[in-house]
């Protein structure tokens, strides 16, 4: 995960992407819950539950590039297969392609997990 960022974008840039990472999880949930009281085809419903879950992931900055890059994959099935909003779900494939390509930040599972290390020696 280190290499395919040079480093994880701390202060203001690392709050940018935690807040631009917040509110793509948010609609992704809402949109999944949303769709789950619409009794409709299972394959309607199956995008946006495959979209909740993986914005619970892009929420806490768990495997973002690999997540990113399916929700914008899910979002432009959902647009071409006309299974809700395009609009809603093109702005969404965009979002999550830019956050696959830049990276979760410093405040996420991710930078903890693969972020670099600083180790200390005694002498």
């Amino acid at each position: 995960m280190q290499r395919l960022f040079s480093t994880f974008a701390d202060g203001w840039p690392g709050l940018g992407l935690l807040l631009l990472r917040a509110l793509v999880a948010v609609i992704l949930v809402y949109s999944g819950i949303a769709h789950l009281g619409n009794p409709s085809h299972f394959s309607v419903v199956l995008p946006h539950l495959i979209g909740a879950v993986a914005g619970l992931l892009l929420l806490v900055g768990l495997w973002t590039p690999v997540v990113g890059a399916l929700v914008a994959i899910v979002e432009f099935w959902i647009v071409f297969s006309h299974a809700g909003d395009p609009w809603i779900s093109s702005i969404l494939a965009v979002l999550s392609a830019i956050l696959a390509m830049i990276g979760p930040g410093a405040w996420s599972v991710d930078a903890h997990l693969f972020g670099r290390k600083h180790i200390e020696t005694s002498d």
